[in-house]
């Protein structure tokens, strides 16, 4: 990464020869495909999460350093941050894929469900936040932070309260990181990703009647990808962007631009469906 101020020599590149990168649940979804990505590009890249099996396996496959690591844990998040400067002496970029969700109406909201939510999606991305900043300002280097969010923080849905109230909070977070650390050259930026086929959203994807409506309402007209999200990430992280800090890059496929899908539209996908299931049959 380039020093702070500095403009980077010659020609960007999208190159990250010689960086470290964490990623925080770089075994899965996003997460793997921002691992593999940035491998791929030439950073040591320092994959995390709660379970040292899965760690070590996507660590070994892309030549990295599995570590185990608990967000909501802040020690275990301080003491990650240390043990990937002790050991590779940088620390140039930091993702964080962390997150699940469980759909709650607030009718049905407890206290315990939203702490726990707000635990991962929050407490535990400010842990980070905090953590890397400070490393990254003490080695002088400068850095990137990149956040993933979702779509749900811009597009309300039914159920989704605790986890999408978390994402905007972050995507507000990320705002106020990128003011106080903009002078040690650490940019913080956010993904707000739509919905994307992954091992957490996988259930979502056995409906084709929701998956049909959803693509109505992306105007690029299909589903995105996780190397959608990987290659956002990149860009962030490498010297294309290093002039854009304080910003939340939806990666939706135009999503953003229109609404969520409602239970009225499910019913009027899945009728037309079944007209043209019928016209495409014996028919009349």
């Amino acid at each position: 990464m380039a020093d702070p101020g500095v403009p980077p020599a010659g020609e960007p590149t999208t190159r990250l020869d010689g960086r470290t990168a964490v990623v925080v649940g770089g075994h899965s979804g996003f997460g793997l495909a921002i691992s593999r990505t940035f491998a791929a590009r030439g950073a040591t890249v320092v994959v995390a999460a709660r379970r040292a099996e899965l760690v070590d396996r996507v660590a070994t496959e892309i030549g990295g350093i599995g570590a185990t690591c608990d967000i909501t844990d802040d020690d275990a998040v301080a003491a990650l941050v240390s043990r990937v400067v002790d050991e590779t002496g940088r620390l140039d970029a930091f993702v964080n894929c962390a997150g699940f969700q469980r759909s709650t109406p607030i009718a049905d909201l407890t206290g315990d469900l939203l702490d726990e939510m707000h635990a991962v999606q929050l407490g535990g991305a400010m842990s980070c936040i905090r953590h890397a900043a400070n490393a990254m300002r003490e080695l002088g280097h400068g850095g990137s932070f990149v956040s993933i969010s979702s779509l749900t923080a811009h597009n309300p849905a039914r159920g989704l309260a605790a986890y999408a109230s978390a994402k905007a909070g972050l995507e507000y977070a990320t705002k106020i990181a990128a003011v106080e650390y903009g002078d040690a050259g650490i940019r913080f930026n956010a993904i707000s990703a739509s919905l994307i086929e992954t091992p957490m959203t996988a259930g979502h994807f056995e409906n084709p009647t929701a998956i049909a409506a959803l693509r109505e309402m992306t105007p690029l007209g299909r589903m995105g990808s996780p190397q959608d999200i990987a290659n956002a990430a990149l860009f962030l992280c490498c010297e294309l962007g290093d002039y854009v800090t304080g910003q939340t890059l939806c990666v939706d496929g135009g999503a953003s631009l229109l609404a969520l899908p409602t239970p009225q539209m499910y019913a009027d996908v899945a009728r037309r469906r079944q007209e043209a299931a019928g016209d495409d049959g014996s028919g009349a």
